[in-house]
Parts: C-alpha cells; structure tokens; sequence
C-alpha cells in the first residue's frame, strides 16, 4: 500500500494520507478541562508534522467521567472557544481534526473527581458506585450531547472511546458489569450503551460527521469472541466510518489459548467491513512497522510513541522507508523540541527508559 495515498471515509471525509496521531493521555490541559497554549502547541505541531488525521487525547464527556488532571474536558459549552482554536489549527495544515468523547468510569480517581466513581455496578475495588438507570440515560446523552459540541466546534468528527477498561468497557465487560436490567446480562444488553451512542451521533450529527470507535480486544474481562460480534455489528448497523482497534501491541498473539492459531491483528482485518476503514494501534513505532501493517489490510496506523518523539514522523517515513526514530531515554530539551509542554514532559516521566535523568 502506498503510505502517501489518500483515504475516503464512507461520511465523504478525506485523509490525506495513512497516519493518525493517537489519542494520548498529556495531563497539559486546565484543571477545568479548558484548552491550554501547550495542548494547542503540541497538537498543531502534530498536523505540521503530516499526520493525516490529529485525534485529541481522551477528553470527559462530564465532571465525574474525568480520568486524569489536567484532562481536556467537552462536557459543556464554555469549552467551545478553545476547541475551535485547536481545530483551525490542525485544519490549516490539511489534517481531519478529530476529538475522542470519553468517560473513565470507575478508573476515575477520587482525588481528582472528589467522589466516589461511577461504573454499570458496584465495584468496591475501584471505590466505584452502580449506575442508576437514569445515571445511564444521561451518561449516554451526555456523550451525543458532547459530539453535538464537537461538531459546532468545527470538529471533522468524533472517536468514542470504548477502550482500555474505561466506562464503555465496562459496560462491555461480563467480568464487571453485573446489572440485571436492560444494560446488563446478554451480549446485547451488554452492549446495548455503545449501540445507542452511536446511533444517537449518527442521528443528531450530519450525515458528513466522521464517527469512529475505539474498543480493546482484551483485558478488563473483554473476550475476543465477543468483541468480533460487537465489531462486525458495528460495521452492520451503518453508523460509523472507522473501527480504532488498541492491541498494546500490534503484532502479538491473543491471550486466549483457544485462539492462538494466527496473530491478534487476523481477527480485525478479516472482518467483513465493508466500506468501514480499520485503523490499529500498539507497538508500531518505525517505517519498517507502519509499511508491515498497512500491508496486512489495514487502512490507516494509528501512532502515539513515535509521534511523541518526532512531530513530524510521517514525513520521515514518506521520505525515508527505512527511517528508525531516535533512541531512548531521550533528553527533556527534545521532547520540548518536538512539541511538549512542562505537564507532559513531567508526565513522560513515569514511561520507563523514556525520559533521559538529568541532574
């Protein structure tokens, strides 16, 4: 596949190319979940650097849904302001401005929400209390409400998060969610919050409004098996343009013994997608990674590391297909090179062997 061709979503959304700047937790945001000057910075830079389409880090569709400090928040209209910046700006250099909806669940810690996290039941582990079932109404209008937001912002669309143990996850999991109504128990109860989500962006967002979902195949109680029935009913109903599916690792094999007859990618790409796009994220870090994948009918590549120590990754590999990025732990004056504030700097920290100690 050639990296520098060009991408139609079934909405009528171009991406120029077949990078994606991940979603990444940065912690460089306002308390109050407003857009700050180094949030801008490091994302504008992003669109600089080639990515195709720059995707916001995850961002709280309400208070209680906040999953870190300093999370850039879209759970109300005061928020707006920033957010048409940050759009303009990505959208100057011709990349599609993606915003991910999300809502931690019970991995909302108390010192940064100052009560007790909500998640489908009871979970005395995470300090997490059940969900009303009109807590799960507005939980799931909460999350139209902010793509509805995100596309008077000037968003080309939204990503909703349904990933990596957070509340959708949740609700996905058996393992977790132990409700006995209507969004508990069966596969399609279970189910049933991501379904209508999604419906209900697709229905109050223009038909042009790019909508994509990311899911994680493992951990948290989700099972593969079940996660293809949830992908291939999502690529079904028509509603959204793109599958983001987290692997931690790319190419790896899946945990479940009964399915260690191909790699955990084989499962994904051998969907029947119909005109849905898939991008993957995990592990895929130099030219050789990105051009591998691609090749492995995936659509587009969806980058975190790589596109932290390099702003401009894509370019790089378009004009080098050998191209390796610089070797860790690298120096703190780097990363403020290539694009990251103070907060995040701070945050990179605590990734081992990333950020070189310095006396």
């Amino acid at each position: 596949m050639n990296i520098l061709s060009s991408l139609h979503f079934p909405n009528g959304s171009l991406m120029k190319n077949r990078f994606m700047l991940a979603p990444m937790t940065n912690k460089q945001s306002f308390e109050d979940g407003s857009l700050s000057e180094d949030e801008l910075h490091w994302l504008t830079m992003r669109a600089k650097g080639q990515f195709g389409m720059v995707m916001t880090c995850a961002s709280h569709v309400q208070l209680v849904g906040k999953g870190f400090e300093r999370q850039l928040g879209i759970y109300d209209d005061f928020l707006i302001e920033g957010h048409k910046r940050l759009v303009s700006n990505i959208q100057s250099y011709g990349s599609l401005a993606v915003i991910q909806l999300h809502h931690a669940g019970m991995r909302s810690p108390f010192d940064v929400i100052g009560e007790k996290a909500v998640c489908p039941s009871t979970l005395e582990k995470y300090n997490a209390r059940a969900l009303s079932l009109e807590e799960v109404i507005q939980l799931r209008d909460d999350f139209i409400a902010a793509a509805v937001r995100a596309q008077q912002c000037g968003y080309d669309g939204v990503e909703v998060h349904g990933a990596h143990g957070y509340i959708i996850t949740q609700f996905l999991s058996k393992k977790i969610n132990e409700r006995t109504d209507e969004y508990g128990g069966s596969l399609e109860n279970r189910c049933r919050i991501l379904y209508e989500i999604v419906e209900g962006i697709r229905e109050a967002c223009s038909p042009s409004f790019l909508l994509g979902v990311r899911l994680s195949p493992e951990r948290f109680g989700m099972e593969l098996e079940e996660m293809q029935i949830i992908c291939q009913q999502l690529i079904d109903s028509g509603n959204i343009d793109f599958l983001d599916i987290s692997l931690w690792d790319s190419f790896k094999y899946p945990e479940e013994e009964a399915f260690q007859d191909k790699p955990l990618l084989d499962y994904f790409t051998t969907l029947d997608r119909k005109e849905v796009k898939l991008t993957v994220a995990g592990n895929i870090r130099t030219a050789e990674d990105v051009i591998k994948i691609l090749n492995s009918n995936v659509d587009f590549v969806s980058i975190g590391r790589a596109g932290i120590l390099h702003h401009d990754f894509p370019q790089k590999v378009i004009e080098n297909p050998q191209f390796v990025p610089i070797a860790t732990p690298v120096s703190k004056a780097h990363l403020q090179n290539e694009g990251l504030g103070k907060d995040f700097i701070e945050y990179m920290q605590r990734w081992q062997g990333f950020v070189l100690e310095e006396d």
